[in-house]
């Protein structure tokens, strides 16, 4: 009884972090329907922010330190909703209604930001930063022209190359007289880092012959606000009624006034935001690194089809049953509860036999084909006009 309360906890501080990620994954999704590759690495963002706000609080002390995960949540939401919302601005909002190459470009962006971390130095910045200055403040000098439009393809055409030429004879040149300034040193490189708890999330509550986790509780705690937070933004606030108003009605929307290219992108700020958080509580279960979030995007994906898209209700018990079920599957729980009973002999060794992380996967995946050639629409299916469409 006790492993199985041991699984059972483990399992929904597990589906607590995908529901996090599933959140923002379907809001954006049930509203655009963009399917956005890059999701996994705006959590991996998260984590890093964290990484980074850790590191800062040691340098203050111990009594700070303890206070360093109240500041990361919040610092990794901001952080992942900006690049969320530049993404949206500056890729997505161009392709809208073409779902392949959304899907293309949002795998390029999760590609770059992957190598953006593992190469991110201060050299590295100083020549993003000389870029940015560069390009766009050309642009934001010509386009107070009255003659804008006419000269705008010549302009670009022509700030492009000369902005990236001088950013990457930059580069260069700080390649060759900065190594002993290490500003081409690495910050992050391609290892993974170790987030360490702070000390009132460290050990457990004791229950019987086990512990219930505090770091665990917290993710547990941490998903419980996220929820509330969107229910009450998404059926209180203005901008939630404009959310809702245009995922069920986009064109009716934009007749009664409402801003669809805001809503837009407030929506994919919101969406990679959550992601953010997600990052953060990750760093409490192991290490992470560039390619952290590409071992959870996939589950992400499975607990927002399995709920219904856009269903909120859906996506809090397609994100708890995947995590149960991975946790109880993957760490041989079923096939330690089962093993006292030879009549069970079979099914023991069966589940013996999916008893690890990978091959957990497995059986989650043919469970979850299963259940959708049964229900093709998740556990609710959507309603009203978005579903006629």
């Amino acid at each position: 009884m006790f492993q199985l309360l041991e699984g059972l906890f483990n399992g929904i501080s597990i589906g607590s972090v995908l529901l996090i990620a599933a959140l923002g994954l379907a809001i954006v999704f049930g509203l655009m329907g963009v399917i956005n590759l890059a999701h996994g690495e705006l959590m991996m963002l998260g984590a890093y922010t964290t990484f980074v706000v850790q590191n800062v609080f040691k340098l203050l002390g111990e009594p700070w330190f303890n206070l360093y995960i109240l500041f990361a949540v919040p610092l990794s939401f901001i952080l992942a909703a900006g690049v969320g919302w530049l993404l949206e601005k500056g890729v997505i909002r161009y392709l809208y209604g073409r779902p392949l190459e959304t899907l293309l470009a949002t795998w390029g962006v999760s590609l770059i930001l992957q190598q953006f971390v593992r190469s991110v130095s201060w050299g590295f910045l100083i020549v993003i930063v000389e870029f940015c200055l560069l390009f766009f403040g050309g642009i934001w000098l010509l386009i107070r022209r009255p003659n804008w439009q006419k000269i705008r393809q010549w302009a670009i055409a022509t700030l492009l190359p000369i902005s990236l030429g001088l950013a990457i004879g930059t580069g260069s040149l700080l390649g060759k007289i900065s190594q002993t300034a290490g500003l081409i040193k690495p910050w992050f490189s391609a290892r993974n880092v170790d987030v360490t708890a702070p000390g009132w999330l460290r050990g457990g509550l004791p229950l019987g012959n086990f512990q219930l986790p505090y770091s665990r509780i917290f993710i547990i705690v941490l998903t419980t606000i996220c929820l509330v937070g969107i229910y009450w933004f998404l059926n209180r606030s203005s901008w939630g009624l404009r959310i809702r108003a245009v995922t069920q009605n986009r064109s009716m929307s934009s007749c009664l006034g409402i801003p669809t290219a805001q809503v837009d992108a407030l929506t994919f700020a919101i969406g990679s935001g959550l992601a953010g958080i997600a990052g953060c509580a990750i760093t409490l279960l192991g290490s992470v690194g560039p390619n952290t979030g590409q071992n959870y995007i996939i589950d992400t994906f499975m607990v927002v089809v399995v709920g219904g898209v856009g269903n909120l209700l859906g996506t809090i018990l397609a994100a708890l049953a995947i995590g149960i079920l991975s946790y109880l599957i993957g760490s041989g729980t079923f096939a330690l509860l089962l093993t006292p009973v030879e009549f069970f002999q079979p099914v023991t060794d069966f589940f013996t036999f999916f008893a690890s992380t990978s091959m957990a996967k497995v059986m989650i995946f043919a469970l979850i084909i299963a259940f959708l050639q049964v229900k093709p629409s998740g556990i609710f299916a959507q309603k009203g006009r978005t579903a006629e469409g």
